[in-house]
């Protein structure tokens, strides 16, 4: 199927001045739009040629920081590209996320479906954000996922044990998207028989546009029958993880209920698997096209954790954030922002902006490793980075010091972007490891 068939038309007015035609995945975040096909100028979502992406941001954050979005059907909205913009609406408490009924599908879905999948972190507001975020903060701690780092390191080993040479294979399926899966599966407990079947159950869920209504149904449906039996399991005999963990919380005379234990599972899959992958092998491609750099950190591995940082600004995993509404009116420059405006922050627009970051479309692992907003800011800052940032760090560190010639097996112009709004990922990363070092 054609990317124009799976995704309708917006248009963008590009700081005020003309317009740019763009398709919006806008299932992938929460608002439902009739199917139309797009025979216009190459788009930000659909920029699917490595680097037109980029391009495309770059230049319409020439005209301005922040941009109205004019949709077919349903009310205009904004795009925000400026760093100190981007920043200061993340923080602002005048924009609010809409609720379970905001997610992908939520309008068509059986109730009990939406808010098992729904009812999690990233669709809600203060007290009820508040009050999520400490009890699932109070289990979910740092402690706890540094202990992570052997599981990680042995999932890295099992996987990579069989590269080298000159074959060629994709980082993606190969090693990029089965650690994390793992990872998230031990750190809810699900039992090793089980994990092929729990990941199974997963794939639509990152991508319900590309999937359809009945496929992220289904998936849905099944994801949540899976994780009601393997709570029930764990209330019957916890066990040394966090969904144990969670089921048990307490804060006070409170805890979590059924529908927020299933919603932070999906979002630890939605959120804490899509966006490891994406950093991951965007983080390889950009250091692969910029060998200064990478023998650079071949040279001083122990600046691992600085270029990290650098890759998340440089080419991270996230484009846009979560739908969210202005409450009130806004006031951003010269732009009013109405109450009930839709507002998308482009984060990686953000992340390359040269009044924030200079010289932004350069990959520099010796620049200052601080202030991007890959992982978002303000309350709903991922409270998942802490894991994100251990597995790149275990799973790029081993891959540059196990393979000292790996190499792209295609020219990076040959490479395609996935196409979407909220997500920033390659359909494919294809490789030669070469001779490994021994480990």
């Amino acid at each position: 199927m054609s990317i124009d068939r799976l995704f309708p038309c917006v248009r963008v007015q590009a700081g005020g001045r003309g317009a740019a035609f763009v398709p919006a995945d806008l299932l992938a975040i929460g608002i439902s739009m009739p199917s139309s096909t797009c025979d216009h100028e190459v788009d930000p979502f659909r920029a699917l040629a490595e680097g037109a992406r980029q391009q495309v941001y770059r230049e319409l954050a020439e005209t301005g920081p922040i941009h109205r979005i004019v949709r077919p059907v349903g009310r205009p909205g904004w795009f925000v590209t400026g760093y100190a913009e981007a920043r200061a609406l993340l923080a602002d408490p005048r924009v609010v996320k809409p609720g379970p009924q905001g997610g992908a599908f939520a309008d068509r879905m059986p109730p009990e479906i939406s808010r098992g999948v729904y009812t999690h972190m990233l669709m809600l507001n203060p007290p009820d954000h508040t009050r999520l975020r400490r009890l699932v903060g109070g289990v979910f701690t740092r402690r706890r996922v540094e202990g992570l780092a052997p599981r990680i390191r042995d999932v890295a080993e099992e996987l990579l044990a069989p590269r080298g040479g000159d074959e060629v294979v994709d980082l993606i399926p190969a090693f990029a998207y089965p650690l994390p899966m793992r990872v998230i599966s031990a750190l809810l407990g699900v039992p090793p028989s089980a994990e092929t079947e729990f990941q199974g159950r997963t794939k639509s869920l990152v991508s319900p546009a590309i999937a359809g209504y009945d496929a992220y149904l289904d998936d849905a449906r099944s994801l949540l029958g899976f994780l009601h039996e393997l709570i029930e399991e764990k209330r019957q005999n916890p066990g040394d993880d966090l969904f144990s963990d969670l089921i048990a919380a307490r804060d006070g005379g409170d805890r979590l209920s059924e529908d927020e234990l299933t919603g932070m599972a999906y979002l630890l899959v939605l959120a804490g698997h899509e966006t490891t992958v994406n950093l991951i092998a965007n983080g390889m491609l950009a250091l692969l096209t910029h060998p200064d750099q990478l023998s650079l950190l071949r040279a001083e591995p122990e600046r691992i954790d600085a270029v990290i940082e650098e890759l998340l600004r440089y080419d991270g995993p996230v484009q846009t954030t979560l739908l969210a509404v202005a409450s009130e009116p806004i006031q951003v420059g010269d732009v009013t922002i109405q109450t009930g405006d839709p507002i998308f922050i482009v984060l990686i627009a953000a992340n390359r902006d040269p009044d924030r970051f200079p010289d932004p479309d350069r990959l520099d692992i010796r620049r200052e490793p601080a202030g991007h907003l890959a992982f978002g800011h303000g309350i709903h800052h991922c409270v998942g980075a802490p894991l994100a940032r251990l597995e790149a760090r275990i799973a790029i560190g081993m891959l540059v010091e196990r393979f000292p010639s790996l190499e792209l097996a295609r020219p990076a112009e040959d490479l395609f972007r996935t196409p979407s709004v909220l997500m920033h990922g390659l359909e494919s990363l294809p490789l030669r490891f070469g001779r490994p070092v021994a480990g």
